[in-house]
């Protein structure tokens, strides 16, 4: 059973370890997770183990219905949020969610983020919206479960496809993002938190900034991301 998780482990070690790294987490704050469709279960960090110890051997193998199948350690407390997007969005395979300075501040005003220059054009044509607060039901209830819910069913209300938007806010909890992989997961949670300090900073200096024009928009998006992108090297 270790060996067949071995390399699993392994990614999800290194990717939770970037989370410091990038400045994203603090204390044992924050979690990646990353999928094994084959499998029908993931890795994620175990529940409040700081960075500085975690071992590959920490890290948790989770099914799809929140059972462990691998580790010694109580998994995160989102388990059960990761658990419930994998098994609702099929073509995510790594979920990343932390409570960095500038993603928690929005979320806690709770307010999207809004499209303001062409460094946020380059990841999403729209706001990086923020679900409103849980209601207290859902609260007292399934917390963790009810969570992934609320994003699931917040971007089915508002026609949303989390393989366009990758990254949402959590109304006073904080941001999550997600990937085809855990590069990329953990790519867009540092691009959430620089995109949510860049609006701060520029509403600071002008309270009124408009928002980026639709031919700006739409030029840094479709130049990386459309049917014929010419950004970078070809592969």
């Amino acid at each position: 059973m270790k060996h067949m998780f071995k390399e699993l482990k392994k990614q999800c070690l290194e990717a939770n370890l970037m989370l410091p790294n990038l400045g994203l987490v603090i204390q044992t704050f924050g979690n990646v997770s990353i999928v094994d469709r084959k499998k029908r279960c993931f890795a994620i960090k175990p529940s409040g183990v700081p960075y500085a110890d975690l071992k590959k051997q920490d890290i948790v193998i989770v099914d799809f219905d929140n059972r462990v199948v691998d580790g010694a350690m109580n998994p995160s407390s989102d388990t059960k949020t990761h658990a419930y997007l994998y098994k609702q969005w099929k073509n995510i395979g790594s979920i990343v969610h932390t409570h960095s300075t500038y993603a928690v501040a929005w979320s806690q005003a709770q307010m999207p983020i809004p499209i303001l220059g062409t460094t946020h054009a380059d990841h999403l044509v729209t706001d990086i919206p923020c679900i409103p607060p849980m209601d207290n039901e859902l609260i007292k209830g399934d917390y963790e479960y009810n969570t992934g819910v609320q994003i699931k069913d917040y971007f089915s209300s508002e026609k949303l496809n989390p393989k366009e938007v990758q990254m949402v806010l959590v109304g006073n909890h904080g941001p999550f993002s997600w990937g085809e992989n855990s590069k990329k997961a953990v790519y867009n949670s540092q691009i959430l938190e620089e995109l949510a300090k860049m609006a701060y900073l520029t509403l600071q200096i002008n309270p009124i900034a408009p928002k980026l024009k639709s031919t700006l928009i739409e030029k840094h998006y479709q130049r990386k991301h459309g049917a014929n992108p010419y950004y970078g090297q070809k592969k």
